[in-house]
């Protein structure tokens, strides 16, 4: 089973809000990309971020947005974090009623396509649209706040996924969000997992950075033993 290199995503929901230019070029040259969590207190009963801040954070940094649209009715929304540079829009496919459609209007967008499984969604039914997609985002916590505990249980996806994708020889990047931390990124990456957010992890730390290139270390030993 071959892994890509592993990326680390550190998610700017756990960033300092009143500082974000700042807290983003604090893991410049560290992050592979930047994860952006935009909630809509419709999908997930949480508020944060939209269009507007994408794309004035688009002008402070070269590193890759990785946009997580929390939010209902992604057909609506998703192309226009594509046009505002996005370099992966991933939408919720408990949110979709086509989500093949929708990867297709990303990918003519300019952006990589991602689709997202909840906690509480089986993965099965989503397995053979994967070709259509870049990202395959599994949540291992249930979607909406940052700072929840990580749930090993749900690296089960993860392992089906990597199946699916290995016998397929589809390019697909698996990527895994919530609890991502020190003493959990090694589960995931031994699962199949090449992609991580880190939240807390990497803007509770001393340096950012430094954390980001730890956990990538973690996450490297962890997968180089395939």
């Amino acid at each position: 089973m071959t892994v890509p290199p592993p990326i680390v995503a550190p998610s700017i929901l756990a960033a300092d809000f009143s500082r974000l230019a700042e807290e983003v070029r604090a893991v410049e040259g560290a992050a592979d990309w930047l994860h952006v969590d935009v909630m809509d207190n419709h999908f997930v009963p949480n508020l944060t971020i939209g269009l507007p801040v994408v794309q004035s954070l688009r002008a402070v940094t070269e590193l890759p947005f990785d946009v997580h649209l929390m939010i209902t009715d992604p057909r609506r929304w998703a192309p226009g974090y594509a046009d505002a540079g996005a370099y992966n829009v991933t939408f919720h496919a408990e949110a979709c009623d086509d989500p093949v459609a929708l990867a297709k209007d990303l990918r003519s967008a300019g952006a990589k396509a991602g689709l997202a499984i909840d906690r509480d969604t089986p993965i099965e039914p989503y397995l053979d649209l994967l070709p259509s997609f870049d990202t395959l985002l599994i949540m291992t916590i249930k979607a909406g706040f940052g700072g929840q505990r990580f749930l090993p249980h749900l690296l089960d996806k993860v392992r089906a996924a990597r199946r699916h994708a290995a016998a397929g020889h589809l390019e697909l990047r698996i990527e895994v969000d919530g609890g991502i931390a020190a003493d959990t990124i090694e589960q995931a990456a031994a699962a199949g997992a090449d992609a991580f957010v880190a939240g807390t992890a990497v803007y509770g730390a001393d340096d950012p950075a430094e954390a980001v290139r730890n956990l990538r270390s973690l996450a490297d030993r962890a997968t180089s033993g395939h």
